[in-house]
């Protein structure tokens, strides 16, 4: 996948902004940055969108900046000029699609039938935009479609929110989504910084969902895991599943067979998607230890260990 759209994967929700004060890009940025979420779709649909893109590519230079609603040539001119890392557009059309990419642009066409999805890909766009996406079915629609469209990668927008994000997410062919819901019209005019930055921290906890898992322990060998899962499945009532490498009393506590990560053992948090969870834990300054990496064979991460221990338990991020 392109640098530019693992960035948007990464990150999974997309900001999409309408600045009429192009004075009010900066700080809303910030705003956004702050709160985990460091990219912003500028839609044009405002006079002051071109002038808003190219002060915060210039300003806050971490942040992902794309132009949305381009309707024109002479727009994406002006919207690549300015900055924008990527042109999204509400519709799917041909030529401004064609200009976007012999420009060497990344395009997001808008799209609403497999028709227009299969065109746009053969036309060389890797990512599509699905619009308006509940308006048109939903995940449903696209599942039907994606049997088909087994490479189809989606950036989905229009109505959805924090109640139905992880149903758009949750399905791996949908690569991000776009809302408005962390940073509204009336928000941004009346300057209500800090309360962006909260709600988008908020959207960023939902969407990975971190929850704990298990907890492993490391024993010296095999028997004494067995004595460890026998004695807490004896005491409550928990249910005995031996594997190759451990032993599990119910589904919280895995009795490693011998000595893992982590001086104690380790502690798996579970999320909803492993990659997101990474960029976003690192830009914390969060470290991980690549070679412990599991990835599927399409490529997306299952586990990964964090580099430092905590108490003398390994962290350990599992794929829900």
């Amino acid at each position: 996948m392109n640098t530019t759209l693992q960035r948007v994967y990464e990150i999974g929700i997309i900001p999409v902004i309408a600045i009429e004060d192009a004075a009010l890009a900066v700080p809303l940025a910030r705003a956004l940055a702050e709160g985990g979420l460091p990219a912003a779709e500028v839609t044009f649909r405002t006079a002051a969108a071109e002038d808003a893109i190219r002060a915060i590519v210039k300003e806050v230079p971490e942040m992902l900046v794309g132009a949305g609603t381009v309707l024109t040539t002479e727009q994406a001119d002006r919207a690549m000029a300015a900055g924008a890392s990527f042109i999204v557009a509400p519709g799917y059309d041909p030529k401004v699609t064609q200009h976007v990419i012999d420009k060497g642009g990344l395009m997001m066409p808008g799209t609403a039938s497999a028709g227009e999805m299969q065109q746009a890909m053969n036309q060389g766009c890797e990512m599509l935009k699905f619009f308006p996406a509940e308006a048109n079915g939903g995940v449903a629609m696209l599942k039907n479609i994606g049997a088909a469209l087994k490479t189809a990668k989606w950036m989905c927008t229009g109505g959805v929110s924090a109640k139905n994000v992880n149903e758009y997410l949750g399905y791996d062919q949908i690569a991000a989504v776009g809302g408005t819901w962390m940073c509204k019209n009336d928000m941004i005019k009346a300057e209500k910084w800090a309360e962006i930055t909260a709600m988008c921290k908020e959207a960023v906890k939902t969407m990975l969902g971190f929850e704990l898992a298990h907890v492993g322990v490391n024993c010296e060998n095999e028997a004494e895991a067995q004595q460890t899962a026998k004695t807490l499945c004896a005491l409550f009532g928990l249910e005995y599943k031996a594997g190759n490498s451990s032993i599990f009393a119910g589904k919280a506590v895995e009795c490693m067979k011998k000595p893992g990560r982590g001086a104690n053992g380790h502690i798996a948090i579970a999320t909803n998607n492993v990659d997101r969870a990474v960029y976003h834990l690192g830009r914390q300054g969060v470290e991980f230890i690549e070679e412990s990496r599991v990835t599927d064979p399409k490529g997306k991460t299952k586990a990964i260990y964090l580099k430092n221990e905590l108490s003398g338990f390994a962290i350990h991020l599992v794929q829900k």
